[in-house]
Formats: structure tokens, sequence, C-alpha cells
């Protein structure tokens, strides 16, 4: 179509999620993603017409098996086996990066990360796909006690036992942490203290975090150096961190307005390609969320899409080197 002849590669993935009842047909979906440019997203879970409609696109799928199977994968090697056929092998022409083994796993659930994780990635390497397919898990930023200074980041201690075996499985295996990182919430959660939001949009005239010989200009910066010092304060090092999720709300809450989230996501996708002050080189990116999502809970949680279920914008925005 004209639409992906003009449209650049986008910089960023985004998150297809699907918390909604009016949501247009995974093959509009996919068309929309081809249209802006997008050549990777994530899915929550392996939605057979959304993966259906992927297939042969050549778009990178981050795919998740949700929190509610793992007691069972981490349980048998052949129930892991059983869902990496139904799920992953069956679908051959889709481009699947990683597989999250959950989302922000928290509380007794965390038992079944690793044992999941090790009987999945067993299962890739059996059915052949092992190279190909990354297997990891995205972590909350509850999870992160310190974002500033970055260099003292560091998790929260009742975080550190469950995330040190699951570091070192990605640490062996070669699979990049991923993290949900949102500014927005550091800020109206005063996780980092009283921070102007200017910081949070990418839009600070200058250096706000002196860290050593590292200015920091904003805190998606602060948060991804912080992941990886918290990482190397657990004795882990090689591991790479993926932002598997980030965004700003517009509309729900405080500071959630349409000129913030514009402001946020553009400023976002102009940045990622520059890397932070500690790894000058390209962060790799998802947006959430693809939609305004009407079955999350009232508030901010609605209000954080790109689009409109009618596939309008809700503001503005481009998503690549568009010239």
């Amino acid at each position: 179509t004209m639409g992906s002849a003009c449209a650049g590669a986008a910089s960023v993935g985004v998150c297809y999620g699907m918390s909604a009842n009016n949501l247009p047909p995974p093959s509009t979906v996919v068309g929309m993603l081809r249209d802006n440019g997008f050549n990777s997203v994530r899915l929550y879970a392996p939605d057979r017409d959304a993966l259906a409609a992927l297939a042969g696109t050549g778009i990178g799928v981050i795919v998740g098996a949700p929190n509610y199977v793992l007691p069972e994968l981490a349980a048998s090697g052949s129930a892991a086996a059983a869902w990496v056929r139904a799920n992953i092998a069956a679908h051959p022409d889709v481009s699947f990066r990683y597989l999250t083994v959950g989302n922000e796993v928290a509380g007794s659930d965390t038992q079944y990360l690793v044992p999941a994780m090790e009987n999945v990635h067993g299962a890739l390497a059996a059915a052949g796909l092992g190279d190909a397919v990354k297997v990891t898990t995205a972590i909350s930023q509850a999870t992160i006690a310190v974002h500033v200074p970055p260099s003292a980041g560091e998790f929260a201690d009742e975080s550190k036992p469950f995330l040190l075996p699951v570091l070192q499985f990605l640490e062996r295996t070669g699979a990049p942490l991923l993290a949900n990182l949102y500014p927005y919430f550091v800020y109206t959660y005063k996780a980092a203290g009283d921070m102007d939001v200017g910081f949070m949009l990418f839009t600070a005239p200058g250096t706000v975090v002196q860290d050593g010989e590292y200015g920091y200009q904003n805190m998606f910066d602060a948060s991804v150096d912080a992941v990886h010092a918290a990482v190397e304060r657990l004795g882990v090092s090689g591991v790479d961190v993926v932002v598997s999720e980030t965004g700003w709300p517009s509309a729900g809450g405080e500071e959630a307005s349409v000129e913030n989230a514009r402001t946020y996501n553009q400023n976002l996708v102009g940045h990622v390609g520059k890397g932070t002050p500690r790894r000058p080189w390209k962060v790799e990116t998802y947006v959430f969320s693809l939609f305004n999502e009407n079955l999350k809970e009232a508030g901010v949680e609605q209000n954080w899409g790109l689009f409109y279920p009618s596939t309008d914008k809700v503001y503005p925005i481009t998503f690549g080197d568009v010239v």
C-alpha cells in the first residue's frame, strides 16, 4: 500500500494488548503495523488469529506464556513441549524473537519462573528452535528500588531472591532481561522523590541528574541504566536489557493528557536510537500500547493507546525516520 511506502522503519516496537471487546480483527491490526513502519510487536499470549496474521510478514514477535500457565510449564517438561508445539512450532512462518515466560510475575508465583523457563528452553531446543527464540521474562518497575542516580540502581530486597536465578539463567542462555519501565509511574508514585515532569517527558533543557561523568536529561535513560546497575549488583554480567513496555497515558490521571502522551512517545521514538549516557547505542523498546483497551480498570489503564479501536490515531505521531 502507499502507507507502507512512505513510513520509515519504526525505531520502536509496539505492545498489542487485547483487553478490549471492540478491537479490529488481527488482519487489520497487522496492516496498521505495516502502514506505520513497525517491524516488531509484543503479544501477551499466543493468540492464534494474531499469529496467523503475522506469519510471513517478517515482523519480529515477542510472545508471552501467560502467568496462569506457569505452574503447568514449571511442573513438567512434557507440558512445556506440548505448549511449544501448539503455540510456537505450529507457526513456522512467524518471526518469533523472544518468548516471555510470564509478565510482571510477583509473590509466590515467582517460584515457577525459572523451572518454567528451563522447561520451555529445553522444549524449544528439542524442537530445533533454540537458537531462534530466546526465553526470558518481563519484570515490573516495582522490582526496582533505586532509579537515580543510575549507578546506585538496585532491585528491591523482596525481588532479589527470585531475580538472581532468573538473571543467571539469562546470562547462561544469552537472553536479554525484559523490563517494563514507566517514567510516568516514577513521577506519579514519586519513586525517585519529587522531580520535574520535564525530566519524564524528555523536555528538560539540560542535565538533571549528574552521575559521576554521566549527565542524565531524562528518566528513561536513568531507569535503563539503573536496571543494568541493579543486574551487575547481583553479580551478573552480559545480560542486555530490552524495554518491553513504556508509554504515557492520554487521560485518566495526574499529568495524563493527549499533549503529554504525544510528547513522551514522540520524543521516545526520536531518542531510543541514541542509547543512554552509559550505553550510547540503540535500546530495543516497545511502546505500550497499540490500542486504548476498554476492559482494563478505569482511569489511566484504559488510556495508553496510540490508536483508538477505530484505527484512528489518538494524537499525531510518527514512529520512524519519516522524512
